[in-house]
């Protein structure tokens, strides 16, 4: 695989106001390792490394590696002579190379999510980190992204995300949501150390948004709050355990 320094990033820039929620467990992680290089593998290339906090570490070594589909639209947002693209199924990952794997914005827009995050932590070492940021398909937002015509979702992308190309496509198969990850890290003895929700805020506020946050409260209205509209994105910190035979209890 092809590595990038902490100064990789996307276009989708700005640094974000839950940035300590990943931080600070990375934080925690690099102290235990002082001395030794950390790996990183970014999984999907919409969300910064900002997120992780990596430039706070001064002296400590890190090798990141980023990972995501081969299609136009992420090939016109990420360099890739910095990158390896592919079948995320079948991509070349080293088992058990990465400290930490951070999958964002990935899950909600591919197919064979089990077996993407099954290929995922098996890179990661016993007792390393694997944080995901998802969009949230049992939310209104998430049944809005699904419903809405292609030309409202580039309408909506655009004032979310106005200097990256897009949209991706709106698949989220059913594991992208608070119960698919529950279960799926319970299926595979992985420990959930910490998870939060988080709402992503417009760069432009207009009539076009405002009309989908409308939306989305009519949704959330409708659904008796089953969709909630208080949030768009779930976010995790799920550990590796360093005995393989462990279980969540």
């Amino acid at each position: 695989m092809t590595t990038a320094g902490i100064g990789s990033r996307s276009k989708a820039s700005s640094r974000r106001a839950d940035q300590p929620f990943f931080a600070e467990p990375v934080r925690e992680y690099v102290d235990k390792r002082l001395g030794r290089q950390v790996t990183v593998l970014r999984a999907g290339c919409l969300t910064p490394l900002d997120d992780l906090g990596l430039d706070r570490f001064a002296g400590a070594g890190f090798s990141v590696t980023t990972a995501d589909t081969d299609e136009p639209v992420v090939r016109s947002v990420v360099d890739e002579s910095e990158a390896i693209l592919g079948d995320l199924r079948t991509v070349p990952v080293r088992p058990r190379t990465f400290d930490i794997v951070y999958c964002a914005l990935l899950l909600e827009r591919i197919d064979n999510v089990e077996v993407v995050l099954d290929r995922l932590t098996g890179a990661l070492r016993p007792g390393g980190l694997l944080l995901v940021r998802l969009a949230d398909r049992d939310c209104a937002a998430g049944l809005l992204d699904r419903m809405l015509p292609g030309l409202a979702r580039r309408a909506l992308w655009r004032r979310y995300h106005p200097d990256v190309p897009g949209p991706f496509p709106a698949v989220y198969e059913r594991m992208v949501s608070a119960r698919g990850i529950q279960g799926y890290t319970l299926m595979r003895g992985l420990v959930i150390a910490n998870r939060t929700t988080a709402s992503q805020s417009p760069r432009v506020t207009d009539w076009v948004t405002n009309a989908a946050a409308t939306a989305c409260r009519a949704i959330a209205w409708s659904t008796r709050g089953r969709l909630a509209a208080d949030h768009d994105q779930l976010l995790y910190v799920i550990r590796k355990p360093e005995d393989r035979f462990a279980r969540v209890v």
